[in-house]
């Protein structure tokens, strides 16, 4: 296909854009600018240019909404849990895998690797989030880190081998003209290696990072998540993650038995020894810290109440429950016995239970009040979802403006063979590779990484693998290798490891740091690590 004033366009915003986020500066404005003048350039029309800078913000949020909801869902669950103290009991049986923030690391991978394999990272991040993550923290871990290693294990390693379902290998096989066997094979070993070097680089460049066990680090994670969710002023009248208020937070410290002082530190900056809360239940505790032990026994009275209680029975029924998920799920996997758990219904049946996880929670706190708190926690969720990643939104629509699915959609241009952008940009430069294996496997490998940028791992494995049979024999490299290494490139960067408008806003979500930072942190261990595995393809293979 001829090169149109569109596509060079669209090469102009990718450029810039990659030298910005390079410069570590926002994106936005080159997003919606690009999406402005390609758009205007494809239709002939300055209207549709305008109106397209809206349309791509809003096919994009259509597209991405699941992961903002699946983000909503269990942070408004956690902040139910903290409010009943069973957040900090949950975390009590990880202990003994997370001893120091260097065990916890290497815990958090291999958990996120095992489940991603079967169930794809999707179902997996949630359930990390809501169950390993504090308890990391709490070992001293990071949480840039830990939303990295979450990252590499799962959106890196496991989806981009994707032994296990094979999806991303059969896509790949058929373009490249081999058996799907050969492609999963080779992408198996590649995803290891490209895996282990950048987890590697990654726990290299944090162990000075790492801490030793103290609830100081979870409480001051928490406490820094809530403050991107409070107002610059205003004193203590704002809503947290875990609810509306600050008397919300003293019914949190109540229930772990630290008091009211508790919850006032809760709420307080790192450092801050003075409560500020001035909800009708707020308490007055100045300087006063909660108990290291989240499960600290009874009551300032002696007793055991009904809120400690629900709060064990709480600690105990959500791991217990999504555990059963996991089960649930490898049953379908495996047997006959359930209907197997396909696609995103594993992210719908997560989310739905954590729905009504959250609405068990509520009621048993605050009985017929819970129809408000319940409401409360859910826009808490939604609110921080969109806070920290709908930014994403409008450079996400710039990059979807090059997917030929979405096109029409975002333009409103009527065409019967719309221009695919991005890929035929790839396409233009094929001609022009050498026929060195050595060569070669490094272009597909970049080729890969270039159509990964549209935010989508596997919409690229077409065109790597139909490159990759083409120019395989040529080379004398088999095609199969070739393949892997393109699904490598592909799936690393727009599986949700190397791009910030991908499936990586559902682990800078649950981590709660800001996504372009975990892609900063993720950038040269897995460039590095996928640079590794491409020389060690053309040698191994």
């Amino acid at each position: 296909m001829e090169l149109t004033a569109a596509h060079w366009t669209y090469l102009a915003g990718v450029v810039v854009i990659i030298g910005v986020m390079i410069a570590r500066r926002n994106v936005v404005v080159p997003a919606v600018v690009a999406t402005f003048l390609t758009a205007w350039f494809y239709s002939g029309s300055l209207v549709k240019g305008l109106a397209s800078i809206f349309s791509a913000s809003l096919t994009a949020a259509g597209e991405l909404f699941s992961i903002f909801l699946i983000i909503a869902l269990i942070t408004a669950l956690l902040g139910a849990m903290r409010a009943m103290g069973a957040e900090r009991r949950m975390v009590v049986p990880f202990r003994a895998l997370m001893r120091n923030g260097r065990m916890a690391f290497v815990a958090i991978a291999g958990v996120t690797y095992f489940i991603s394999l079967f169930f794809w990272p999707t179902p997996a991040v949630p359930l990390i989030g809501a169950i390993l993550l504090p308890a990391a923290i709490r070992a001293g871990l990071p949480a840039v880190s830990a939303a990295a290693a979450i990252a590499i294990a799962g959106q890196g390693m496991a989806l981009s081998s994707d032994y296990v379902i094979q999806v991303a290998p059969g896509l790949s096989a058929k373009a490249a003209g081999v058996e799907t066997s050969a492609v999963a094979d080779r992408a198996m070993v590649l995803s290891v290696i490209t895996g282990v070097v950048a987890l590697t680089l990654v726990y290299l460049k944090a162990r000075r990072s790492f801490g030793t066990v103290d609830d100081a680090h979870r409480l001051r994670w928490e406490a820094e998540a809530d403050a991107e969710s409070l107002p610059a002023e205003g004193g203590g009248s704002a809503a947290s993650l875990g609810g509306t208020g600050t008397g919300r937070a003293a019914r949190t410290a109540a229930a772990s038995g630290g008091g009211a002082g508790a919850a006032t530190k809760l709420l307080s900056p790192p450092g801050d020894g003075r409560g500020s809360g001035t909800g009708p239940d707020a308490g007055s505790g100045a300087g006063r810290t909660p108990p290291p032990d989240p499960d600290p026994g009874p009551g300032p009275d002696g007793t055991t109440g009904e809120p400690v209680r629900r709060s064990r029975a709480f600690a105990v029924l959500v791991p217990l429950t999504f555990a059963a998920i996991v089960g649930y799920m490898l049953l379908g996997k495996f047997t006959g016995a359930v209907t197997e758990v396909q696609g995103g219904e594993a992210a719908g049946l997560v989310g739905g239970v954590a729905m009504l996880l959250l609405f068990a929670a509520v009621f048993s706190i605050d009985g017929k009040d819970g129809l408000t708190t319940a409401a409360d926690h859910v826009v808490d969720g939604l609110v921080f979802a969109f806070k920290a990643m709908g930014v994403v939104v409008p450079i996400a629509g710039f990059f979807f403006l090059g997917n030929v699915d979405f096109i029409t959609q975002i333009t409103g241009v009527q065409d019967d063979d719309p221009p695919a952008l991005l890929f035929d940009l790839v396409t233009a430069v094929d001609q022009y590779i050498p026929d060195v294996g050595f060569v070669v496997a490094f272009a597909i490998l970049l080729i890969g990484m270039i159509t990964g940028l549209e935010g989508s791992g596997f919409a690229g494995l077409p065109l790597t693998g139909s490159l990759s049979g083409s120019l395989g024999p040529a080379a004398d490299v088999d095609p199969a290798t070739l393949a892997a290494v393109g699904q490598m490139g592909s799936v690393w960067t727009g599986g949700g490891v190397l791009i910030a408008w991908s499936s990586l806003l559902a682990v800078a979500g649950v981590a709660r740091v800001p996504v372009q930072e975990v892609v900063r942190h993720c950038f040269v261990p897995v460039v590095a690590g996928l640079v590794t595995a491409t020389a060690l393809a053309t040698v191994l293979f």
